[in-house]
C-alpha cells in the first residue's frame, strides 16, 4: 500500500516535504527487504569486537535518532551509552582513551565537519566507529570503520522526514543485530505507516488548534521521548512556533508551572512501560486544565482534549517511535501551511549544516 501524497499541487508551498513524507512506507520497506542483511552483517562484526560501552554522536534531527538508539542499546543490550560533546575534541583538542568503545555517528548527509573530525579522532583513539548516513560516499562514511546506509534516497526538503524514520529503523536493526535478534518486530511498520499517512484529514483538523499558538509543550517518556524532541524540532523549524520538549519526569521538576488552562500540550504516549511511567504526568496536566492532545493508544486519546490514535496492538514498544513521529510530521506541515509559510524552505536554514 502506497501512502497518498498530502494535498499539495506542484505550485504550492510544501510540495517537496509532502512528497518525502509520503515516501516513508516505501523507504521502510526498502530497508527491511534490501538493507537489513547488510546492517546485520555490520552488527555481527561489531559484536565480535565486544565493545564495553557506546558513545553516540549527532546533531539536529539525527541527534534525536541517536537518543532513540541510546534507549535501545541500554534497554535491549544492557550497554551503557552517552551522547558525545563534540567540542571537547574539535574545539578543545581532548583525546580520551576510547579503546573498545563503540562510537556511532548519525548524520543524514555525512558532511558536517565536526562530525567527520570527531569520528576520525575517535577512531584514532581506539574506538570501533560506525557511521549511519544516507550517503555512502560521504566524508563521514569514509572516515568510519563501518557504514550503515539508511537508503532513504535524496531528501530535498530542508525539514528531515524520511531520513529520520529511516535512521530509526536502521538503528533498530543494527541494535537487534548486536544482540543476535532478527528484527522481526519491524515487519509491520511499512503497512502501518501507509495507513497513518492516509489519515491526513484528521491531522489537518488537529493542526487547526495550533494555527495561532504562541508556544507549545511536547512531552513523553521512555522510547517516546526522542519522538517528543523531534516533533518539537519540526514545529520550530517549519512554523517557527517555540516548542519545548520535556521528558515527563523533567516536566514535573519545574516547567509544569508554566502550564495553565490555555497551554497547548502534546503527549506522546507509547504503549508499554514508557506510557505507564507517563501516567502521573498526564494526571497532573489534566488537573491543571491543560489543553492536552495525546498521540497514542485509543484509551489514552479518549481521556484527552483531543488526539490521534496510533496502532499499538501488533507493534512492539521499541519500534512504536517509527510510527509515532508520522502524524507529528504531518502536523508540523499542516500548521506551517495554515500560518502561510513554506515548510520546504524554513528561513535561515541550509540542508547541510556545517558546524566545526
Amino acid at each position: 500500500m502506497t501512502a497518498p501524497v498530502p494535498d499539495s499541487p506542484t505550485d504550492l508551498p510544501g510540495r517537496i516535504m509532502a512528497r518525502e513524507m509520503a515516501e516513508q512506507p516505501a523507504v521502510l520497506r526498502r530497508i527491511l527487504e534490501t538493507g537489513a542483511p547488510r546492517i546485520q552483517e555490520v552488527a555481527r562484526r561489531v559484536a565480535a569486537r565486544a565493545p564495553r560501552f557506546v558513545l553516540l554522536t549527532a546533531r539536529g534531527t539525527s541527534d534525536n535518532a541517536a537518543l532513540y538508539a541510546k534507549y535501545l542499546l541500554e534497554i535491549r543490550l544492557g550497554l551503557p551509552c552517552g551522547l558525545t560533546s563534540m567540542s571537547t575534541t574539535t574545539a578543545y583538542g581532548a583525546r580520551p582513551d576510547l579503546t573498545d568503545v563503540l562510537v556511532i555517528t548519525v548524520s543524514q548527509s555525512g558532511g558536517s565537519p565536526d562530525l567527520v573530525a570527531s569520528t576520525r579522532a575517535a577512531r584514532e583513539a581506539g574506538a570501533v566507529t560506525v557511521a549511519v548516513t544516507n550517503n555512502p560516499d560521504s566524508a563521514l562514511a569514509g572516515v568510519a570503520e563501518y557504514h550503515v546506509d539508511i537508503m532513504a534516497g535524496p531528501e530535498k526538503a530542508l525539514p528531515a522526514t524520511k531520513t529520520y524514520t529511516a535512521s530509526l529503523l536502521a538503528l533498530y536493526l543494527f541494535v537487534e543485530g548486536l544482540r543476535g535478534g532478527d528484527g522481526a518486530a519491524a515487519e509491520v511498520l511499512p503497512g502501518h505507516a501507509a495507513r497513518l499517512l492516509a489519515r491526513q484529514d484528521e491531522i489537518r483538523t488537529l493542526a487547526s488548534r495550533y494555527r495561532f499558538a504562541d508556544r507549545m509543550v511536547i512531552t513523553s517518556r521512555g522510547y517516546g521521548y526522542p519522538t517528543a524532541k523531534e516533533a518539537a524540532l519540526k514545529l520550530m523549524e517549519t512554523s517557527y512556533i517555540p516548542a519545548l520538549s520535556y521528558s515527563g519526569a523533567d516536566l514535573l521538576h519545574g516547567p509544569l508551572a508554566m502550564v495553565d488552562n490555555i497551554s497547548p500540550v502534546i503527549a506522546v504516549v507509547t504503549d508499554g512501560r514508557g506510557g505507564e511511567a507517563l501516567q502521573p504526568v498526564l494526571d497532573r496536566l489534566r488537573a491543571r486544565g491543560a489543553d492536552l492532545v495525546v498521540i497514542g493508544p485509543a484509551a489514552q486519546v479518549e481521556r484527552a482534549s483531543a488526539g490521534f490514535v496510533l496502532p499499538t496492538e501488533s507493534v512492539a514498544e521499541e519500534v512504536q517511535p517509527i510510527l509515532e513521529i508520522l502524524p507529528l510530521q504531518l502536523q508540523a506541515y499542516e500548521v506551517t501551511i495554515a500560518r502561510g509559510q513554506d515548510p520546504d524552505a524554513p528561513r535561515a536554514l541550509a540542508k547541510v549544516t556545517e558546524t566545526h
